[in-house]
């Protein structure tokens, strides 16, 4: 049997009304979804419950079920509000790429300000306003390309995914500056003493080695689907 979404499609897109019984509130959606982001942000999302958030309201859990169904809902409401509205882009009349570029770099932004996200944002589930609005403004650059509908969905789930990929790397332990420099010296202490083993390995990983270890993945990738998004266009054009 299918999990019920109603409760998360009414606090997500329903009207944002105060409940209709009991004493006067002293709550609303957004000091209930900032209470539940500040603890996942200091904490993780594994820590979040209405028990935890209640009590940085200062109220009972049961008042704040006046509000919110469940903990579903409310990890709905936080990474809704979390990642909130897609930015206009600064030059509205600029090309699809420098758009999408833009684009990407402002989710990548969002997801490495509330890292939690990345979880709260998977599986089954009912997208909010505010995260649909990225999708709407990535499909909407795209627009006049000569790319189908679909293909311009297809074309925001790829960068989609490689925002996340990163933003999940850039999660993992060590990092933001803990071990993985040193995680990352060692993979090329390994593989230097092994080359034989793993000799592609070992020259693609030779110029990393003098420049420090530092990778492109973010936008080496990024060009690329951008790169291959423009041969794409271009064939259509002609």
């Amino acid at each position: 049997m299918g999990q019920d979404h109603s409760g998360a499609v009414r606090l997500l897109w329903g009207p944002r009304a105060a409940p209709a019984r009991g004493p006067r509130p002293a709550l609303d959606l957004d000091r209930i979804a900032r209470a539940g982001i500040e603890t996942a942000d200091a904490e993780g999302l594994g820590e979040v419950s209405m028990h935890r958030v209640a009590g940085r309201l200062g109220v009972t859990k049961m008042a704040l079920y006046r509000y919110v169904p469940g903990k579903a809902e409310l990890v709905a409401l936080m990474a809704d509000t979390a990642v909130g509205p897609c930015p206009a882009p600064q030059d509205p009349h600029a090309g699809w790429r420098a758009r999408l570029e833009e684009w990407a770099r402002r989710l990548l932004a969002a997801f490495l300000d509330h890292p939690w996200a990345l979880e709260a944002t998977v599986g089954p589930r009912v997208p909010g306003p505010a995260e649909l609005s990225w999708l709407e403004s990535a499909v909407g650059a795209l627009e006049g390309t000569g790319l189908g509908g679909a293909e311009r969905m297809d074309a925001a789930v790829l960068l989609v995914g490689h925002v996340r990929t990163i933003a999940q790397q850039a999660r993992a332990p060590g990092a933001a500056g803990g071990d993985g420099p040193q995680l990352g010296t060692a993979l090329g202490t390994l593989v230097h003493e092994h080359g034989e083993r793993f000799p592609a390995l070992a020259a693609a990983l030779a110029p990393a080695a003098r420049d420090g270890g530092r990778g492109q993945a973010w936008e080496f990738g990024l060009q690329r689907i951008l790169d291959g998004l423009g041969a794409l266009i271009d064939r259509r054009a002609r």
